[in-house]
């Protein structure tokens, strides 16, 4: 195996974790803005809606790769509570940029990254490469952070058209960062989407535990992911100091 000139990173539950009653909140605000712009529902039939069409989605971008979008959740609700919106009205778009802004204020790095993405610069090519369905709000919140200046590309999904475990956007992630496959290494806490994935496409992965050793991993709050427990063979960490130590005894630099 050459050695690695590249490392791509995911974001949620990797990077940052997400604190507190995020989801809740961002749900709230998201029926107060529906609310305030003369869609009047029964609550709880609202939120059972938004979750079964949300759970369907997602559900489809598994067989075929594409990626989704909350507007389309939220006009099947709202379809269901009797309004023939369509995914383009503008009160939907208000509403999902409200949903957003609450949710990203819930948003904490996980100890030491930026502290290990300084040690990494330079040494590594950096990207990142990102399950999000509203691509503004993501490009946000890593600009917020202050993540944005680590990595030379940044890939988002709801850009891309294609989410993980899709190989084309693994694909994309090595060809901008101008590697080989057996030169890029990919960390992700997802076993199915970030690790399974890279495995597909030629990649490396190492499993990032740090959410799941604590019971605290965002993305199975609303899309539960099927158990898959990456083979033994594939690097786990849990820390950013464990990551420095595989790199410096597992794969070596020239």
């Amino acid at each position: 195996m050459k050695p690695i000139k590249a490392i791509g990173f995911d974001l949620f539950d990797t990077l940052i974790t997400v604190k507190g009653p995020a989801l809740r909140e961002a749900l709230e605000r998201l029926i107060t803005t529906l609310k305030r712009q003369g869609f009047i529902f029964d609550e709880e039939a609202f939120m059972s809606a938004y979750r079964q069409a949300a759970r369907q989605h997602i559900e489809d971008t598994r067989k075929d790769g594409r990626e989704t979008h909350n507007r389309f959740w939220l006009c099947d609700a709202l379809q269901q509570m009797g309004y023939p919106v369509s995914p383009e009205d503008p009160r939907i778009a208000a509403a999902i940029e409200q949903y957003f802004d609450k949710f990203n204020e819930y948003i904490a790095l996980i100890p030491g990254t930026r502290e290990m993405l300084q040690q990494l610069q330079g040494r590594y090519r950096l990207g990142l490469l990102s399950n999000f369905t509203h691509a503004p709000a993501a490009k946000a919140l890593i600009s917020d952070l202050e993540l944005d200046t680590f990595f030379e590309v940044i890939l988002i999904s709801g850009e891309l058209g294609y989410r993980k475990p899709h190989p084309s956007v693994f694909t994309r992630l090595r060809e901008q960062l101008d590697v080989g496959n057996n030169e890029l290494v990919y960390i992700g806490d997802n076993p199915e989407d970030d690790i399974q994935g890279a495995l597909n496409a030629g990649i490396q992965p190492i499993w990032m535990v740090y959410t799941w050793k604590q019971n605290n991993n965002f993305a199975n709050r609303f899309s539960p992911q099927p158990e898959i427990v990456p083979e033994a063979s594939v690097p786990r960490i849990e820390t950013w100091q464990d990551l420095l130590k595989w790199l410096e005894n597992g794969k070596p630099e020239k």
